[in-house]
């Protein structure tokens, strides 16, 4: 069973772990591949998150953060990044992870989330609206790929 709770202190070297696997590839963030354990783990455990695990029989497979998207006036849409280990792509943990966080964001306060950047080329994109996200923009050339040279990025949408 998939134990979804918050992050500990204790979880930073498998969240570091999980991140590096996934910007390594220069394909889905914006983050350079070289980014340093310190400057990832202080972005992705920032005082402006909620960060998140998900494990299964004690190990740490995924991470994901909610925040507001926007301060002040923007604060009650939320925003979220996720990150899944390449061992448990493909099993439906993906799905339960985002239906969880999106109950949790509710539970926070939000009424809707927003994801101001997502690669077209990511197959997330398909996850996302089978959940109901709506592309409600396009970027063009907003995002150089390591894999495909420059592709286009989405700006998504759901109410909660």
């Amino acid at each position: 069973m998939i134990v979804l709770r918050e992050a500990q202190d204790s979880d930073r070297a498998a969240i570091w772990k999980i991140i590096r696997e996934v910007i390594i590839g220069g394909d889905t963030y914006a983050f350079p591949p070289d980014s340093s354990e310190d400057e990832m783990l202080g972005y992705w455990l920032g005082n402006d998150k909620q960060t998140y695990v998900a494990e299964l029989n004690g190990r740490v497979f995924a991470t994901f953060w909610i925040k507001a998207n926007q301060p002040g006036l923007g604060s009650h849409i939320a925003n979220a990044a996720y990150m899944v280990s390449s061992d448990a792509r493909g099993k439906g943990v993906g799905k339960q992870i985002a239906l969880w966080s999106l109950d949790e964001a509710r539970r926070l306060g939000f009424t809707a989330m927003q994801f101001n950047f997502v690669v077209k080329t990511n197959p997330a994109v398909k996850l996302w609206q089978d959940i109901g996200f709506e592309i409600i923009g396009e970027i063009p050339d907003a995002f150089n790929s390591a894999k495909t040279g420059l592709a286009n990025a989405y700006i998504m949408y759901r109410k909660l």
